[in-house]
């Protein structure tokens, strides 16, 4: 997989961030030809890098430099020492070898600045917008690697995105709110009688499940979407898109009568497995 001046450890270190820290979608890229396959999982360990900022410091300052970091290399800032990072360096190579645009990398980036603090996510157009940056913006790139690069795959990765980051703020909702941390729009919680207070001391009440229910009924209303649109891009370009599978599975999970949303309930990995390999024969992906 490596090419002539490329150090294979860098590919290897990529696929094994991702396979440890995102599991699903290291398990879609096993779907991808090769020189894609690469390239997906250099934009994934990329992802994963940004993501476990807020795991990795205490204050916010060190998070927001190690950001800074990441975007002065996008802006062509950062030289020689991007050459010792290997997701750095298989990020270059991804970019440079399938025309990726760096503005919606960057964007990613600066939009976990809000990871960083512990300010409430205010509103459901906040959260979209969140979501569009991060979830959606993964999808989009995923796409044009996999030599899409259509407003029609763009449409279908908005609402793609919205539908796996909603089920993802609801299922990490137990961590976040031990943190003291909302992603769940305020607004959306006040307006089922729901207090953050209540949220972050860990109490299960109605309100709340209905709070949930809104949200999970608008992940479906995007997935739904998301599903009409994706038979109708080249199958070649659909492995993008099979995360979306376990969306499908993790709000029929989030939406069982009587689970309580505090308590975590981690996938098994041989679940993972099986979802993405029944989804990848299924029509959906395939006609």
């Amino acid at each position: 997989m490596s090419s002539a001046g490329t150090p294979p450890d860098t590919v290897t270190y990529c696929a094994d961030l991702v396979r440890s820290h995102d599991f699903p979608r290291y398990v879609s890229t096993l779907f991808a030809p090769a020189t894609e396959r690469r390239a997906l999982l250099a934009l994934y360990a990329f992802n994963v890098e940004i993501v476990r900022v807020r795991d990795q410091v205490t204050q916010p300052l060190p998070g927001e430099i190690r950001f800074q970091w990441w975007t002065d290399l996008f802006s062509g800032l950062v030289h020689g020492s991007a050459e010792g990072n290997p997701v750095a360096a298989e990020l270059l190579r991804a970019i440079r070898d399938f025309d990726l645009p760096v503005e919606p990398l960057s964007l990613l980036v600066d939009e976990h600045q809000f990871d960083l603090y512990n300010d409430p996510m205010p509103t459901m157009t906040a959260l979209e917008g969140h979501l569009a940056a991060t979830s959606s913006a993964l999808f989009t790139l995923a796409a044009r690697i996999m030599g899409e690069a259509s407003d029609a795959a763009e449409h279908l990765a908005r609402h793609g995105g919205l539908a796996q980051g909603i089920a993802q703020v609801i299922a990490n909702l137990p961590r976040d709110a031990s943190h003291r941390q909302l992603f769940l729009p305020q607004q959306l919680l006040a307006s089922h009688g729901c207090a953050m207070e209540d949220v972050f001391a860990g109490k299960e009440t109605p309100n709340l499940h209905a709070a949930l229910n809104q949200l999970i009924g608008d992940a479906r209303q995007h997935l739904g979407t998301a599903s009409s649109l994706l038979v109708k891009l080249p199958s070649s370009a659909r492995p993008a898109f099979l995360p979306l599978s376990l969306a499908r599975a993790d709000l029929d999970r989030l939406a069982r009568p009587g689970r309580n949303p505090f308590a975590a309930q981690p996938i098994s990995r041989l679940r993972t497995l099986w979802t993405l390999w029944r989804a990848s024969r299924s029509r959906e992906f395939t006609k």
